[in-house]
């Protein structure tokens, strides 16, 4: 009888210890689990609601509602004029379609710089800024860099041509800067800035200020321009100079005295009274 006891007691202990041996990996492995879903949570990144285009939009098109949706954005990498959360793009009320300034691939975020003003349409007069006007410049392939030139670029203006009325032997063309960094809007007939491929235009178009039309006017009708193209990140600004034929080949300019020639006088000597008077008289040798 004590050993049926005793057997008993020793299974029943054994089934405790089991038990509690399970419930302990239970424990341990929810607790494991638990603690991966807080570690999840604060890696979960905040988002905002932003529009993105839905399609590839080309410049000019129209922005209708099938052409942009809601995404959510990581809130910390929202790039700067993006139209943030529920109608920003269209205000409520607002009827006036937006059009496409710049191109856009599909799932791209709408930028306030990428489309017009409601009911503004996509034309050049956009582009300029406040106080600007538009001017076109006559090119071709050697003035217009090869016809690399795109909408949005800058380019210095350079005047090649003769100056009339100066005092002073003529030494051919002379080539001057007379303007830089001048931004160009359009290209031909085309201001879009997605150009694929080289293009050799005919003419240009260039926001500048007023004054500044009047001087390229002057200098397109009097002699010829060319453009060099301005780099991307280039800050600098280029100093007005003028280069002519002599120092373009190293001629240093030769110093030519004029001689003057004494002119001849001839007089007579006359008495008035106790005076003698010089009086002058055409020379007759």
């Amino acid at each position: 009888m004590r050993m049926v006891f005793g057997l008993v007691l020793l299974v029943g202990v054994a089934l405790a210890g089991g038990a509690v041996y399970m419930a302990k990996n239970y424990i341990g492995a929810y607790q494991n689990e638990l603690a991966r879903e807080r570690a999840s949570r604060q890696e979960i990144i905040p988002t905002v609601d932003v529009y993105v285009a839905q399609r590839s939009l080309k410049y000019g098109e129209a922005l209708n509602s099938d052409d942009f949706r809601l995404v959510a954005w990581p809130e910390t990498a929202i790039p700067e004029g993006t139209f943030v959360g529920q109608g920003s793009l269209y205000p409520e009320g607002e009827n006036d379609l937006r059009y496409v300034l710049r191109a856009m691939e599909k799932d791209e975020a709408i930028m306030a710089i990428k489309v017009t003003e409601p009911g503004e349409e996509a034309g050049i007069t956009s582009q300029l800024e406040r106080g600007m006007r538009a001017f076109a410049i006559k090119v071709d392939v050697a003035s217009g860099v090869s016809g690399f030139l795109r909408p949005g670029d800058r380019v210095d203006v350079y005047w090649t041509g003769r100056i009339q009325g100066r005092n002073r032997d003529d030494r051919g063309e002379v080539t001057k800067l007379i303007d830089t960094a001048i931004k160009l809007i359009a290209i031909d007939q085309t201001s879009a800035g997605d150009i694929d491929a080289a293009t050799i235009a005919r003419t240009i178009t260039v926001a500048i200020r007023p004054e500044q039309v009047a001087a390229l006017a002057q200098a397109q009708s009097s002699g010829r321009l060319s453009l060099s193209l301005v780099g991307a990140d280039d800050d600098t600004v280029a100093s007005a100079f003028q280069i002519d034929q002599d120092m373009l080949l190293g001629i240093e300019a030769e110093e030519v005295t004029a001689e003057l020639e004494e002119k001849k006088v001839c007089t007579i000597k006359t008495r008035r009274g106790a005076e003698v008077v010089v009086i002058p008289i055409p020379c007759t040798n």
